[in-house]
């Protein structure tokens, strides 16, 4: 799924519950115009910067990173850790890129773990 459609499907989901989801009424409170939002979410045009995803998510109760990843971005925090240690990190989610959800999970706990 790409992020027009994700996007959609998410505000979509709650204009059912309640109408301040209305493409006019979220892109007020995000602080784009509608139509930018509607064509956004047709694919007319490339996703947003960082921070207008930041306020979409926020907006739509979704995880950032989510959206920022179906946007083909990295949020600036994780690129920043990144780019202090380039190659140990490109080793070691190349390294990861296969191992299954669940190992992945255990693995991330047990970072968790660590760092408390």
């Amino acid at each position: 799924m790409n992020f027009g459609d994700y996007t959609k499907q998410l505000r979509e989901q709650r204009r059912r519950i309640s109408s301040r989801y209305s493409v006019r009424q979220m892109a007020l409170r995000v602080g784009i115009k509608p139509g930018y939002l509607s064509r956004l979410e047709r694919g007319e045009v490339s996703p947003p910067p960082e921070e207008t995803i930041l306020r979409l998510a926020a907006d739509l109760g979704e995880d950032p990173d989510i959206l920022l990843a179906l946007a083909g971005q990295v949020a600036a925090d994780v690129r920043e850790i990144i780019v202090q240690r380039p190659l140990l990190f490109a080793e070691l989610i190349r390294g990861l890129g296969d191992l299954p959800d669940y190992q992945l999970t255990t693995l991330v706990q047990q970072v968790r773990n660590i760092r408390c």
